[in-house]
């Protein structure tokens, strides 16, 4: 920190030039990730409710019924009539917040100490963190030749120590949906908490359903489901941080909570403790404003744009990893490794990611990405080719 205080604008010249060094969503070459450039209506939100702490709720109460809508919002699109959880930084901590939610249910009901938790080769890295935190081992069930989970090696890794299975709806790498519907009745008949990561598909897939996709079913209609996390900062268009754990049941939340005695309520079950209401209130006012008909046009645009990069990627002669389920496209040259083909392409200034399971370019094709960046991608490939 200076000494002496420095004026407005120096600070604004500094602070200009760092940000020019960020990738701009605008331009379309950032390629591998899942977040993507707000709405400008969700921003103005957002900027609106930067003063609000959901972590003291009973000094921001309206802001607290604006959560609570937003949960029963995202319930309803994902089957449950009644939800519960929260909104939150993102698909990590709601992926901790399930799994912690997980090992002290089945602490408290199972008398489980040392459990374990059963997750796909293909789950994100936030279960690792969940694990090392909480002090649970991690069993990784095998996946198929399908690069989803092999329901056989799922059903082998199940032991009387299991306090958590994890399934995907929408992987990271390949944006695939695991066997779900197979997963829930294995995990209901075995009284085992069975979570699923949707951090990705779960503001798309209800959407591609209502235009005529044939996707599988990874919701709350499926009885062993116990919590879902979904990402409104993704295909949601919700600024970051924006994440939601919904949970099947309220206990899940109560076996988490701490006793918070100097604030406004007395239990938290957060794992944070202060947290931004503009998270809430942007979801909130952006849900409103796409509703389930414009959510559904957006996510049928994205995968219009998926299924024509994967095409013309064919054309040219490239490997496609698996025929895209939800708007990510992985593949391969024929004669060159992924790693470098990816350092050809940030020499061009495209930003991509390569996926380790299997070895490939990823591309996921969000909001940013529109279809003339696509056609100029498509025409430095082919020069690569």
């Amino acid at each position: 920190m200076d000494d002496k205080p420095i004026d407005k604008a120096i600070i604004l010249k500094e602070l200009d030039e760092l940000h020019s060094l960020d990738y701009d969503y605008a331009d379309g070459r950032i390629l591998g990730s899942m977040c993507t450039q707000p709405h400008p209506f969700a921003k103005e939100i957002y900027y609106k409710f930067l003063d609000t702490n959901l972590g003291d709720p009973g000094l921001f109460k309206g802001t607290k019924l604006i959560e609570n809508k937003v949960i029963d919002s995202i319930g309803e699109l994902l089957s449950l009539d009644e939800a519960h959880g929260n909104i939150v930084t993102g698909g990590t901590e709601a992926n901790i917040m399930a799994i912690r939610a997980a090992r002290n249910h089945a602490r408290k009901y199972k008398g489980i100490v040392d459990g374990e938790i059963i997750i796909p080769d293909s789950a994100h890295f936030s279960f690792k963190k969940a694990a090392d935190m909480l002090n649970l081992k991690i069993v990784e069930a095998k996946l198929d030749d399908n690069y989803k989970i092999d329901v056989e090696s799922l059903k082998q890794a199940i032991s009387d120590k299991t306090v958590a299975i994890v399934a995907i709806a929408g992987t990271t790498e390949l944006g695939l949906i695991d066997p779900i519907e197979e997963i829930s009745e294995m995990a209901h008949e075995n009284n085992i908490y069975f979570h699923v990561d949707a951090a990705f598909g779960g503001f798309s897939i209800p959407f591609l359903k209502d235009m005529g996709y044939d996707l599988p079913v990874f919701d709350f209609s499926l009885p062993g489901v116990c919590s879902i996390t979904v990402d409104p900062h993704k295909m949601g268009l919700a600024p970051v941080p924006a994440g939601g754990i919904i949970f099947r049941k309220e206990e899940y939340l109560d076996v988490m909570a701490v006793d918070s005695p100097y604030l406004t309520v007395k239990t938290q079950s957060t794992i944070v403790g202060t947290r931004l209401g503009a998270s809430s209130a942007a979801t909130y006012a952006i849900m409103k404003y796409f509703g389930r008909e414009g959510y559904s046009k957006m996510a049928a645009e994205l995968m219009d744009n998926t299924l024509y990069f994967a095409e013309n990627l064919k054309r040219i002669g490239y490997e496609i990893i698996c025929e895209p389920e939800l708007n990510i496209v992985a593949f391969n040259h024929p004669d060159m490794d992924a790693h470098t083909l990816a350092e050809k392409l940030e020499k061009l200034d495209w930003r991509v990611s390569v996926a380790k399971c299997p070895v490939a370019i990823r591309v996921v094709l969000m909001n940013h990405i529109k279809k003339h960046h696509l056609k100029e991608l498509l025409e430095d490939l082919k020069e690569i080719f």
